[in-house]
């Protein structure tokens, strides 16, 4: 199972960026998939994650500004980011439950794409 992240670069504060996640590999389902971000010094943290019927949760940092979304039928989770500020500046990581054979959940992780706001 790989998990391949698209999206990142460089953009101004107040604008927005769409994050791309899409999972590809042999595997039964995906439970909760989501964003985690780290920034320099800092440990990484959940920023938004959706389970697989459609809940989410989000940090408060992020809470009515990012929005998840998931495209079940593409195995792909989308990260709408909006009015982006300078302590969003991080890479972002897409994390994934991941059901590849019976009931056994796995946890993978892409590698990462780097999101930079300058003020």
């Amino acid at each position: 199972v790989q998990l391949q992240a698209s999206g990142g670069g460089l953009v101004q504060s107040g604008e927005s960026l769409r994050l791309s996640c899409a999972a590809s590999g042999s595997f039964f389902s995906i439970n909760a998939i989501g964003w985690y971000r780290q920034a320099p010094g800092k440990q990484r943290e959940l920023v938004a994650r959706i389970r697989s019927g459609g809940s989410t949760n989000y940090a408060d940092s992020v809470k009515g500004r990012f929005t998840i979304s998931r495209d079940n039928a593409k195995n792909t989770v989308y990260l709408q980011m909006n009015s982006l500020k300078s302590e969003d500046t991080a890479v972002y990581y897409c994390n994934a439950g991941v059901v590849v054979v019976g009931t056994m959940e796995y946890d993978y992780w892409g590698q990462g794409t780097l999101v930079t706001v300058s003020s």
